[in-house]
């Protein structure tokens, strides 16, 4: 995973502790928002756009159907605790010879985005918040959230709900996520109709704004390309139809790595450790995850090079299988007998450990180039990015002859993800020039100097992200102003 639990976590948590009802003037270092924002926040339901916050990998809560166990979002009592065979078993994906990807199923589902972290701590309950402050925030705006008021934390009144969090299962593929998107968008999308027809107000017309975090930006932009057709198992690619962009006129992307990142590969090599008090996750359980795979830098970029200083593509199996990585660690030995236990030969468990693998890695560049196509957006849908070029990120790693990873560069970024990926410039790498050159015909670009976490804090990001929700207007005829 490319970063550590505290960093991406949280989708967004803002500046101020802004009131429930979403209407009343909040105080921030920095612009008044409740008097910037509240007219067009009592403008109505009928004139702003429902929104759908999708987090990042980690961001929704994992619970095993079969038990009740939670297998991710709290971590106490009877959790999948990965450092014991059950609980390493449950928060992998299943992995069996000759069998794609999709049809490896588990009875592991997602039960909601992770508005908070439970750990326990010497008897004691320690919570971090997540999610639930940019819930909050929406509130400014006039944005009612479902989830929040069936769990009574935010007290609507008799307000609409016109936000929706997609919880979905961070360790599959993104492109199947896709599809499990489409399904939800078409669900909510028939409920706000009702709410809107019950009203007496119009319905027909009812289009979905996004706000995605990290790799739910990856999600987000294949759906929008692709709507819900999967990655074609021949390798092929999907055609490109923009089928999602049907249901959503605008997407704020924040801090998407659409070029990788080469702490996803150190992970996925080495393992990630959060910090205490929660448990080691090995690379034999990260690496059946098709999810982690596809956060992978770009060869073309140069961003993982040898000791010769010649670009590495951490796409190829073959890298992979050389090097002794991931799955195929021979430390992993332990953990694969976990995972296979129903398989004796610790030869045959290698051997389906390595194709599992090469099944991710060639998944993972299938969906780069299905995402990588230069694509101009359809009228009428936006894509705005927010990203962090102030902070110092890890940008380019080495491997020597052994198969050890070291970081070996640095490039303006938020700590996470850099400026580079997240804009996917096609410059690094490659030829310089004064222009960006990136597939991605964004609408617009807002960089900020915080890190990954500290620019939602910012009130230049709030203030900027209810300015694209509530009053942009790209897409949508501005009203006639009446005579006076």
């Amino acid at each position: 995973m490319p970063d550590r639990a505290q960093r991406w976590l949280p989708l967004v948590v803002l500046a101020a502790a802004l009131a429930a009802a979403g209407c009343a003037t909040v105080s921030v270092t920095g612009p008044d928002l409740g008097g910037l924002y509240t007219r067009a926040a009592q403008a109505g339901d009928a004139i702003r756009n429902p929104v759908i916050v999708i987090p990042g990998i980690l961001g929704s809560k994992l619970e095993d159907e079969a038990s009740g166990r939670i297998v991710w979002g709290a971590f106490g009592g009877d959790y999948a605790d990965p450092g014991r065979p059950d609980g390493a078993r449950l928060l992998a994906l299943p992995m069996a010879p000759g069998v794609p990807l999709e049809r490896l199923q588990d009875r592991v589902r997602a039960t909601g985005a992770l508005d908070r972290v439970r750990v326990r701590l010497f008897g004691l309950s320690i919570e971090q918040q997540a999610y639930l402050y940019v819930l909050r925030t929406l509130g400014v705006g006039g944005y009612r959230d479902a989830d929040l008021g069936r769990m009574g934390q935010v007290d609507y009144g008799a307000g609409h709900f016109t936000c929706f969090q997609f919880a979905y299962d961070w360790r599959r593929d993104n492109a199947e996520n896709a599809r499990r998107l489409h399904e939800f968008i078409l669900e909510r999308r028939a409920y706000v109709q009702a709410e809107l027809r019950r009203r007496g107000l119009p319905a027909d017309d009812v289009k979905f704004d996004i706000v995605a975090h990290s790799m739910g930006g990856l999600l987000a932009r294949y759906y929008l390309q692709h709507g819900p057709t999967p990655l074609p198992e021949d390798g092929s690619l999907p055609p490109l139809t923009w089928a999602g962009a049907r249901h959503v006129e605008r997407a704020v992307l924040i801090g998407p790595p659409n070029g990788g990142s080469v702490e996803a590969l150190t992970e996925l090599v080495e393992g990630t450790r959060f910090p205490f008090p929660l448990p080691r996750y090995q690379p034999a359980v990260l690496g059946t995850m098709p999810s982690v795979y596809q956060l992978l830098p770009r060869a073309r970029h140069g961003r993982v090079l040898d000791a010769a200083g010649r670009p590495v593509d951490v796409l190829d199996p073959a890298v992979w299988e050389r090097h002794g990585w991931g799955l195929a660690a021979p430390s992993q030995a332990e953990v694969l007998a976990w995972l296979l236990p129903d398989v004796a030969d610790p030869a045959e468990r290698l051997r389906i450990a390595r194709e599992h693998q090469r099944k991710a890695l060639r998944r993972a560049a299938q969906f780069h180039a299905a995402l990588d196509r230069p694509a101009t957006p359809p009228e009428g849908l936006t894509l705005h990015l927010f990203a962090g070029d102030a902070t110092p990120t890890p940008a380019v790693a080495q491997v020597d002859g052994d198969g050890r990873l070291a970081v070996r560069d640095h490039a303006p970024g938020d700590g996470t993800v850099t400026r580079a990926s997240a804009v996917l410039d096609e410059r690094v790498g490659g030829p310089w020039s004064a222009r960006l050159d990136s597939p991605i015909a964004w609408s617009d670009v807002t960089f900020l100097f915080s890190d990954h976490l500290g620019m939602t804090r910012d009130p230049a990001f709030t203030d900027n992200v209810l300015f694209r929700l509530l009053e942009f207007t790209r897409g949508r005829p501005s009203p006639t102003r009446p005579a006076s």
